[in-house]
């Protein structure tokens, strides 16, 4: 559940990398979240207004981790717009989303998992080596 909140609480921050464990229950939550409004909606004959609305409400936090999961494996958050090619986008999105992220910095931030590695942090405002 803690994926899914400190997703929420970036709402808007398309800067900096996101790990794939982050993406992905973030996406996972979602997916279930979804799933139940549209049950509910069913069940209470909504036509899907619950679902909709928190899908609508999702959006910008959405858009934020998936735009830092591109940055993680170092390609710009617009690639995204590649998912409008049918087909071939999509899968081209699933394979960078799949990918582990680059180690250690890159242009778009500290790498995410550095204190997993060992490897301590980058300070911010300062150039690693």
């Amino acid at each position: 559940m803690q994926w899914y909140t400190d997703v929420l609480k970036r709402y808007v921050d398309f800067s900096g990398r996101a790990r794939r464990q982050e993406f992905w229950m973030f996406q996972l939550f979602n997916v279930v979240i979804v799933a139940v409004l549209y049950v509910i909606d069913i069940v209470i004959n909504t036509n899907g207004v619950l679902a909709g609305l928190y899908v609508l409400g999702t959006l910008l936090p959405h858009l934020g981790v998936t735009w830092r999961r591109l940055h993680d494996t170092n390609h710009s958050g617009w690639w995204y717009l590649i998912g409008l090619v049918p087909c071939v986008g999509a899968i081209i999105l699933i394979v960078f989303y799949a990918t582990e992220g680059v180690v250690g910095d890159n242009q778009y931030g500290p790498d995410p998992k550095a204190a997993e590695r060992g490897a301590p942090p980058a300070a911010p405002g300062y150039p690693t080596v």
